[in-house]
């Protein structure tokens, strides 16, 4: 039950991901009532070689106050890992440190990566996370984990569970992701502002849904129904 989702954490493996992930579910449990989060493991072009210290750093500053609006404009906080893809941990120091988060923070259900993904650390995302919760499974813990959906990640993702979004919805997650300037068409070329309102009603026809439609995947080997 909605409901008895009291802390929420969507993982994305760099900005942006975290929203496109759970936006959805993070603004409907916010509302429910739930304490919910964006973890962000990495930023991206922290490491141009190009780049002087100084506008590194003026990067970063300018990315973690988006993070912290997109996450705001959700109902919740977020937070960075302090990664960048030259100092990934291994798969088991990085599950390691994820279950202790989510131990700490009493989580109830976490959204991240599905595996089938064309990016590397979107895979050591989905591992790391997937590892972390089996491990709290089997020292007893309740913890839920879903799969959520962006095009990075459609080999093998299967839809499994559907949600219908209100209007207000809607509006919410795409003020959300409008924060970032790639989500705007500012720094490469994939169409997000077409993509993800048409895959609204792809999942709607395919769902047979009476509107605006998100999916997820269950982790299948861990959870046999979605909470």
């Amino acid at each position: 039950m909605m409901s008895e989702m009291k802390r929420v954490m969507s993982v994305g493996a760099h900005s942006l991901d975290a929203e496109l992930l759970g936006g959805p579910l993070l603004l409907r449990y916010a509302k429910a009532g739930a304490h919910v989060s964006c973890i962000h493991v990495t930023q991206g072009r922290l490491e141009d070689p190009e780049a002087t210290e100084e506008a590194k750093k003026a990067y970063l500053a300018e990315l973690l106050e988006t993070n912290r609006k997109a996450a705001q404009d959700l109902g919740g906080d977020a937070t960075w890992l302090g990664y960048v893809s030259s100092n990934m941990p291994s798969t088991e120091e990085f599950a390691a440190r994820m279950e202790k988060i989510f131990t700490d923070e009493h989580v109830d259900l976490v959204i991240t990566h599905w595996r089938g993904s064309m990016h590397p650390r979107h895979i050591a995302t989905h591992d790391a996370v997937t590892e972390a919760v089996k491990s709290m499974h089997r020292k007893g813990s309740n913890i839920k984990l879903i799969y959520g959906l962006t095009f990075e990640d459609l080999n093998g993702f299967i839809p499994q569970a559907y949600f219908v979004l209100s209007k207000e919805e809607v509006e919410q997650w795409f003020k959300a992701l409008n924060e970032y300037l790639v989500f705007r068409g500012g720094v490469n070329d994939f169409p997000y502002q077409q993509y993800y309102p048409t895959n609204l009603k792809v999942r709607q026809i395919e769902s047979g849904s009476n509107g605006p439609t998100v999916c997820y995947m269950y982790a299948s080997l861990i959870e046999n129904q979605l909470w």
